[in-house]
């Protein structure tokens, strides 16, 4: 029984580190779009210097879980919850490297003049915010209905991403000088498009933690 506890206390552990860790992520998505709409390059470099945080919350839920399947050998719904919290962890990992890839962006049109006012990809990050926190909480409160409607916010996501690209395209055709600008800015459209996907992972990985199959939400 003491043993059992012990556990459960440990799982409980990997579902907050976890949360902390998309509790990173969502500020690092927010922080680095308010940078990109600014032009403000201090602010996206305190962003890429806080990325160290999220590799170690990382570390130490790999270093957990190894430590539970080694000592404890779970088995069934008990190894799926370790191994989805390795998945997960794996996930926010790469949203926050896409994260710090905007602030990058933001670093290298240090100078310049936005070539518009954004909109779009604002619009589309707070979608995306969205989905992390809902993927997340699928996952805590192991609702796969949850889970299941990321598809639809993923197809949300995509269509306004095609938008985006659109009107960029429509500035560059008038503006050529503007081409470079647009390409950048059209990158981080797709940083935000592949954590929207990262997220759609999650939801999938809560699926599977409640039903032992994983299905594919991108589809």
């Amino acid at each position: 029984m003491i043993q059992r506890r012990e556990f459960d206390q440990n799982l409980n552990e990997l579902r907050e580190l976890l949360q902390t860790m998309g509790e990173h992520v969502e500020h690092a998505l927010v922080e680095a779009v308010a940078a990109l709409k600014n032009l403000d390059s201090k602010r996206a470099k305190e962003i890429i210097e806080r990325d160290h945080d999220l590799n170690q919350l990382e570390e130490q839920i790999m270093d957990l879980g190894s430590r539970l399947i080694v000592t404890q050998q779970p088995v069934a719904k008990d190894l799926r919850r370790i191994l989805v919290a390795f998945r997960i962890s794996s996930d926010l990992e790469r949203m926050g490297d896409l994260a710090i890839d905007i602030a990058k962006v933001t670093m290298r049109l240090e100078g310049q003049t936005l070539i518009k006012p954004l909109v779009d990809i604002p619009k589309l990050a707070e979608l995306v915010v969205l989905m992390i926190q809902e993927s997340l909480q699928s996952y805590l409160d192991e609702n796969t209905d949850l889970a299941y409607k990321m598809a639809k916010d993923d197809d949300e996501v995509d269509h306004l991403y095609s938008q985006t690209i659109t009107d960029l395209y429509k500035i560059v055709i008038d503006h050529p000088e503007s081409l470079h600008q647009a390409m950048s800015l059209t990158l981080v459209g797709r940083y935000i498009e592949r954590i929207a996907d990262h997220a759609t992972n999650i939801g999938e990985s809560a699926v599977y933690l409640v039903t032992g199959h994983r299905p594919d939400l991108n589809h």
